[in-house]
């Protein structure tokens, strides 16, 4: 069985490996096939009218399915994404952005993620993806 990643672990990682950026979205919670990461907005994430980009929410959604597969399978860097599929169902608007990818299936070389944004605090998602990663294979 793999090391077990918290969130502690994957922020350090993801400051170790692109540098450390208040900007940057922070991963909040990792258990078994879950992982949630929060984003305070800036003017770098918004479009006009105050809305959260949607280059910024596929951002997101593909950070929480990345660390959500290495609920599974500890650190491996080179889980790589494989398919990522978005639909924006509302304007995503607010400051603080929460995304919650779930794994649907999990196999040997590939995971398949559900994940919802949402402004924290919201009812109802902003946008949904389905999110692929391929697994590397241990030789």
């Amino acid at each position: 069985m793999p090391t077990k990643l918290t969130a502690k672990d994957a922020n350090a990682y993801l400051n170790a490996a692109f540098g450390a950026d208040p900007a940057r979205h922070v991963i909040t919670q990792m258990e078994d096939g879950v992982a949630v990461v929060r984003l305070v907005a800036n003017e770098s994430h918004l479009r006009p009218g105050g809305y959260i980009s949607g280059p910024t929410q596929m951002s997101l959604a593909d950070t929480a399915a990345y660390f959500a597969v290495m609920t599974y399978t500890g650190l491996e860097p080179m889980t790589v994404t494989s398919n990522l599929n978005i639909n924006f169902l509302r304007p995503c608007i607010g400051e603080v952005v929460i995304c919650r990818a779930e794994v649907m299936k999990i196999g040997h070389a590939l995971a398949v993620m559900d994940v919802d944004i949402r402004i924290e605090g919201a009812e109802k998602a902003s946008s949904h993806a389905v999110v692929t990663y391929a697994i590397p294979r241990k030789t």
